[in-house]
C-alpha cells in the first residue's frame, strides 16, 4: 500500500511506480538536467486535493495525501521513467553481485539540500536507519530489515547486502525517500516539526503551508533533477468532488479526478467545457474494498464474511456508482497484470446462498423483527468511511442489500485524518470501505501478514494465515518470475476464499485538465498522465494574475 486516498494530480509522476527489478545491473546515463526547457517557464498551477496531509514525512504519514505533496519534495535513490524501466534519481549507476545479495549505488556528485547543505550516501544510510528503528511508527520498515549491512564507503557511495537475494530490493530504493542528516538527527522522527517545514532536494520546496486551506510549493533552486518548468505548485484542500468541480469551473483550479458522472455526463454535454478542459482515462494500480476488523465478533466466523460477500451486488456498485467506468476485481493485483491470477472470480451475488452460510453460522430471525440475530443478539455492525463520494455511494448500497438478507448496517462518515488516527490506526471499527493503492510488485507483506498488525502498521484488519505468511515470506526471495507468479496466484487464492475483505471495484482514474496547461503526452505511456509533470509548462498568455492567486 502507498495510501489511503486518491491523490493529486500535478503529484502523479512523483508518486512511487514500484516494480520488480532485481537483476542485471544498470545505469543512467541521461539525466533530467540535460532535458530543454520552453522559453517561458514560470506560472503557477492550482490542484485539489480531498484530504490534507497529517505531515509530509511519507514514511511516518503513510497516506497518499502526505506522498502526494513529499514526491515532490524528497527524491529517492531510484524511479520508474514513463515506461516503467528503473533509472537513477539520485543514483548516478548502481550495481548487483553476481549473488544478488548486494547493491552498490553510486550517487551524482554536487548535490544539495534546499537549504544548499550537501547531499551525500551519509544522507542515505541515515533515512535507512530511520525506517528501520524499532521507535519509529511507519508501516515501511519491514522492507528495509531485511538489509543485514549498511555503509557508506565514501560520499557518494551506498552499499547494502540481504542475508538472500531480495526480489523487490531494487523497488524498495525506488519508494523510499531521502531525509536530511543533518536536519533530523537526534530528533524523533514521529514527532518533529521537520514535518511540517521540511527541506527537500527535489524540484519544488515547501513555501507554505495554511492550515485547512492548502500547501504552496515554489521551484527548489537547488532541485537534484534540474529546474521543473512551472514555477509554483498550490495544493488547495477540498475534500468534496462536486466543490472541486465547481472550481474547476471557476478556473479556480487546474486539474482534478473526475467522478464518473462529471466525466461521462456533465462535460461531454457541454461544448464550452470540452473546448476548455483535456479529459483523460487510465486504469490505476488501486482498488476499493469493503474490509472486516477480524479482532471483533462476528467478522472472525468465515462464513459471516463469506454471506455479506455473496450477499453484495459489485456489478450494482460499478454500474451505479461508477456508471461503468470500473472493473470487478478478485485479487489484490491491477487486472490484466501477471500477478492477477485469471482463474478467480469475484462472488457473485447470490442471497440464497449467503442466507445458507449465515444459518450455518446460526444466525436467524428468531424474534421477527427482520433482523438476523444469534443467542439474543441482532446481526448489526457500523461502516466506517472517510469523506469520498464513491465510497460513500458504496456503502449506501453495501447498506441496503444487506438489509434485504436481514443484516442491519449503519454508515458513519469521517474526515479523513480523524478517521485514520482515531479509528484505524487504534483498530476500533468493526467495518470500513477503503482504498489501496499498491506497487507494481507483487510482494504485499506489509498488508498482510500476520506479523504487521502493530498500530500505524497496515494489516489493521488482523488478517492471520499462516499459510499466507510462508507463500508472502516465500515470494520476496523468489527472482524467477515464473515462480513469483504461482507463489502470487495461490496467495491470491487464499485470500480470495477467507475473505477478510469484500473487493468491490478497480475505477479508472479520470483527470481532467485546463489546456492552459501544456507539455502533457497523449496518449498516456505506461507510467500514466502524470510521468513528465515537471515538463508541463503554461504559456505566458494564458497564466493567472499572480496576486490573485495569493
Amino acid at each position: 500500500m502507498r495510501s489511503h486516498s486518491t491523490p493529486s494530480v500535478c503529484a502523479l509522476l512523483a508518486l512511487s511506480l514500484l516494480l520488480n527489478a532485481c537483476g542485471q545491473p544498470e545505469t543512467s546515463p541521461k539525466t533530467d538536467l540535460d532535458r530543454p526547457y520552453p522559453s517561458e517557464a514560470g506560472g503557477t498551477q492550482i490542484d485539489a486535493m480531498p484530504a490534507e496531509p497529517s505531515g509530509l514525512i511519507a514514511m511516518i504519514a503513510g497516506e497518499s495525501a502526505a506522498s502526494a505533496v513529499a514526491s515532490n519534495l524528497f527524491n529517492s535513490l531510484l524511479k520508474y521513467d514513463k515506461n516503467l524501466e528503473l533509472v537513477g534519481e539520485l543514483a548516478q549507476s548502481w550495481q548487483i553481485s553476481d549473488d544478488q545479495k548486494t547493491i552498490t549505488f553510486t550517487l551524482k556528485p554536487d548535490m544539495k539540500w534546499s537549504d544548499g547543505k550537501p547531499l551525500t550516501s551519509a544522507d542515505v544510510l541515515f533515512t535507512w536507519k530511520v525506517v528501520t528503528d524499532e521507535n519509529t511508527r511507519t508501516p515501511y520498515g519491514a522492507d528495509y530489515k531485511l538489509v543485514k549491512q549498511a555503509e557508506t564507503p565514501d560520499a557518494l557511495t551506498f552499499r547494502v547486502s540481504y542475508e538472500q537475494p531480495y526480489a523487490p530490493a531494487l523497488d524498495t530504493w525506488a519508494g523510499l525517500q531521502i531525509l536530511p542528516k543533518h536536519l533530523l538527527e537526534g530528533q524523533d522522527i514521529n514527532t518533529t516539526a521537520f514535518a511540517r517545514k521540511p527541506v527537500g532536494s527535489h524540484y519544488y520546496q515547501l513555501q507554505e503551508w495554511r492550515n485547512g486551506e492548502r500547501i504552496s510549493l515554489t521551484r527548489n533552486p537547488n532541485a537534484t533533477q534540474g529546474q521543473a518548468n512551472i514555477e509554483r505548485l498550490v495544493s488547495r484542500f477540498i475534500p468534496d468532488a462536486a466543490s472541486q468541480f465547481l472550481e474547476l469551473l471557476a478556473d479556480n483550479i487546474d486539474l482534478m479526478n473526475l467522478n464518473p458522472i462529471q466525466y461521462a455526463r456533465i462535460v461531454p454535454a457541454r461544448p464550452e467545457l470540452q473546448q476548455k478542459l483535456g479529459l483523460y482515462k487510465e486504469l490505476g494500480n488501486s482498488y476499493t474494498y469493503m474490509g472486516f476488523n477480524l479482532k471483533h465478533k462476528p467478522f472472525d466466523d468465515i462464513r459471516v464474511r463469506q454471506a455479506i460477500n455473496y450477499a453484495i451486488d459489485k456489478q450494482e456498485i460499478i454500474d451505479g456508482v461508477l456508471l461503468g467506468l470500473g472493473e470487478p476485481v478478485a485479487s489484490p493485483y491491477k487486472p490484466g497484470t501477471r500477478w492477477s491470477n485469471p482463474a478467480l472470480k469475484p462472488y457473485p451475488y447470490d442471497v440464497a446462498r449467503a442466507l445458507s452460510l449465515l444459518k450455518e453460522a446460526g444466525y436467524q430471525d428468531h424474534d421477527g423483527d427482520g433482523i438476523l440475530d444469534r443467542d439474543g443478539k441482532p446481526l448489526s455492525f457500523e461502516i466506517l468511511t472517510n469523506q469520498n463520494k464513491q465510497r460513500e455511494m458504496a456503502a449506501v448500497l453495501i447498506q441496503r442489500r444487506l438489509k434485504e438478507i436481514g443484516i442491519d448496517a449503519s454508515i458513519r462518515v469521517l474526515e479523513w485524518a480523524s478517521f485514520v488516527g482515531r479509528y484505524i490506526k487504534t483498530g476500533d471499527f468493526d467495518v470500513v470501505v477503503l482504498g489501496w493503492s499498491l506497487s507494481l510488485d507483487p510482494d504485499q507483506y506489509g498488508i498482510w501478514h500476520s506479523s504487521q498488525q502493530q498500530p500505524g502498521q497496515f494489516n489493521f484488519i488482523g488478517y492471520n494465515n499462516p499459510r499466507v505468511d510462508e507463500l508472502l515470506e516465500r515470494g520476496r526471495f523468489e527472482l524467477d518470475p515464473d515462480k513469483r507468479q504461482t507463489i502470487y496466484h495461490e496467495f491470491a487464492s487464499l485470500l480470495l476464499q477467507d475473505s477478510p475483505i469484500v473487493y468491490l471495484f478497480a475505477g479508472y482514474g479520470l483527470p481532467a485538465i485546463h489546456k492552459r496547461i501544456k507539455g502533457i503526452d497523449n496518449p498516456a505511456p505506461p507510467a500514466g498522465i502524470g510521468h513528465n509533470a515537471y515538463e508541463w509548462y503554461i504559456p505566458r498568455p494564458l497564466r493567472r494574475n499572480e496576486i490573485a492567486v495569493e
